[in-house]
């Protein structure tokens, strides 16, 4: 194990340790209001751990997985004590696993427990990604006063409810994640993570989609029929929205986020509210997805959440942290979204052609067929699977089911910074059906890769409608010589449910039709992408 941290420091770019001789205390009992115990290890140095601040991650996924010492070794080494709480209902700790039901009740009572233990000094600094991440904004309104500091990564105050969204269910990423803690406390679980992979991926063309848990796992799991059945308007989620409570935070927030993370249009939002109701915030935003950050996180547990528990000030340096990806480089900024970046329209046009210059003679609208049985599928991009992020996406645009309109070659630099939308008029064979539309950049070879997308499904879509899209924020460099592309389609399986072009309700549907759809970009119909851009 130390040899793994030697090696997750050299490839982090961590600090050096103060210490490399610790001690694990396994199986501290939290007891919760309701007479549940939950379980915890705390991690410290062997000599003078007591007092230190004292970092608390709040995990449903094992005190002992690599997750979890991965974090909690380095921090252990470098100033902290570490107490790692396996959450309710898994891996020893008591009650019953109900995905982000219980965790503002349980996370107040841990803070109330840890406060009171003798070997705590008087400071705590919440860490952790994702659900980890996720927990802290449950209880970040009614921190006590020894908490110093939030820290969340590729996280936000609502965590499931983008994936439910009404007009677009993202399919990928809530199943498979109900499939990994179905399973996660299995024997050899780990060993059986690629079979399960495979196994979940021919789950997801399941019909109707309420039989998939079973195929998948062979048996049902509550979480993943309440995400087939419940979208996000659905009583079923009331209590696991804390975005009103983003703002009423009392101590310092660093947040870091990935431009092809699933979470970061939430992410981006509660760090808005953050400035907006002026409380002490930063944000960092990398080139990363939901499985491949830097190291960043550690880092500023380490030089921002160290100084925040010791009372003293953090290094300086801007509130907004961007990678510029084209560029490749960092660029700091004053707020999100940055000012300078005013919103320019990229119209489409006949013959797949893309410029600021709206159409101005008449022209047919473009044609494809969109059939579920043989779905668009997803490449790349904002995805929790090892092929996430950039990628060539010259085979997915070679399909007769995506169009494609592309600017001419650029005769300078074009740098897009922002959120980033679509206005597309659409038009159906049937009254239901989806528009996704990805940006992307197109090189000198020819090679197109993605830089965001988004999806809006649409019902009365037989009528001629501007469909809006909202495509993930970036931000990103367009260099001269290249070209901007957009694609538009009807999905991208399975990181978005089929759209069956039934109307039926997604958990139930049994039949699949087929779809012709139209493109319009006429005087009457300016379809168009929206870039917040700076040349």
């Amino acid at each position: 194990m130390k040899l793994i941290s030697r090696l997750i420091e050299r490839r982090l770019q961590l600090p050096p340790p103060s210490t490399r001789d610790l001690v694990v205390q396994r199986d501290l009992r939290v007891p919760m209001p309701d007479g549940t115990d939950l379980l915890a290890d705390r991690w410290a140095p062997r000599a003078g751990g007591e007092g230190l601040p004292t970092a608390l991650l709040r995990c449903p996924y094992g005190r002992r997985a690599p997750l979890a010492w991965a974090m909690a070794m380095p921090l252990a080494e470098r100033g902290y004590q570490v107490l790692i709480q396996s959450t309710r209902g898994g891996f020893g700790s008591g009650g019953t696993f109900d995905p982000m039901r219980q965790e503002r009740e349980d996370g107040l009572a841990t803070l109330d427990w840890v406060v009171k233990q003798p070997w705590f000094g008087d400071a705590i600094v919440l860490v952790g990604l994702s659900y980890l991440g996720y927990v802290q904004w449950a209880v970040a309104d009614r921190l006590p006063p020894q908490v110093k500091a939030m820290i969340p990564q590729v996280t936000e105050s609502a965590l499931t409810l983008e994936f439910l969204r009404e007009d677009g269910m993202s399919l990928e990423t809530p199943f498979g994640w109900g499939v990994l803690v179905a399973g996660q406390e299995r024997r050899l679980a780990m060993l059986r993570q690629p079979v399960q992979a495979r196994r979940t991926r021919r789950a997801l063309r399941t019909l109707p989609l309420n039989q998939a848990d079973v195929a998948a796992i062979g048996a049902r799991s509550d979480y993943i029929q309440d995400i087939l059945a419940c979208d996000a308007g659905d009583p079923r989620w009331e209590g696991m929205d804390h975005r009103h409570r983003v703002a009423e935070v009392s101590v310092p927030v660093s947040s870091i986020g990935g431009w092809y993370d699933i979470f970061l249009p939430g992410q981006l939002r509660d760090f808005q509210i953050l400035q907006e109701a002026g409380r002490p915030a930063r944000l960092t935003v990398g080139p990363w997805t939901h499985l491949n950050g830097d190291g960043t996180a550690l880092r500023e547990a380490v030089e921002f959440g160290l100084a925040c528990a010791r009372g003293e000030q953090p290094p300086e340096r801007a509130p907004v942290r961007l990678y510029v990806m084209g560029e490749e480089a960092w660029r700091d900024f004053d707020s999100w979204p940055p000012p300078g970046y005013p919103a320019q329209r990229f119209h489409l046009h006949a013959g797949g052609a893309l410029s600021i210059a709206p159409p101005t003679v008449e022209s047919a609208p473009d044609l494809y067929r969109y059939d579920p049985e043989d779905p668009t599928p997803a490449v790349a991009g904002v995805r929790m699977v090892s092929d996430s992020g950039r990628a060539d996406n010259t085979a997915l645009e070679a399909r007769p089911d995506v169009l494609t309109y592309t600017t001419d070659a650029l005769d300078r630099d074009v740098e897009v910074v922002g959120e980033v939308s679509a206005e597309i008029w659409f038009r159906s064979s049937l009254p239901h059906a989806d528009v996704f539309v990805r940006l992307c950049d197109v090189d000198p070879g020819g090679r197109s890769f993605n830089v965001c997308d988004g999806l809006t499904s649409l019902t009365g879509a037989d009528e001629t409608t501007r469909a809006t899209v909202r495509l993930w924020p970036t931000a990103y460099r367009f260099k001269q010589g290249h070209r901007i592309r957009i694609q538009v389609s009807s999905g991208a399986f399975p990181r978005y449910a089929r759209n069956p072009g039934t109307g039926e309700p997604r958990a139930t549907a049994t039949a699949l039709r087929a779809a012709d759809q139209a493109i319009y970009h006429d005087p009457r119909h300016p379809s168009a992408v929206i870039l917040p851009t700076r040349g």
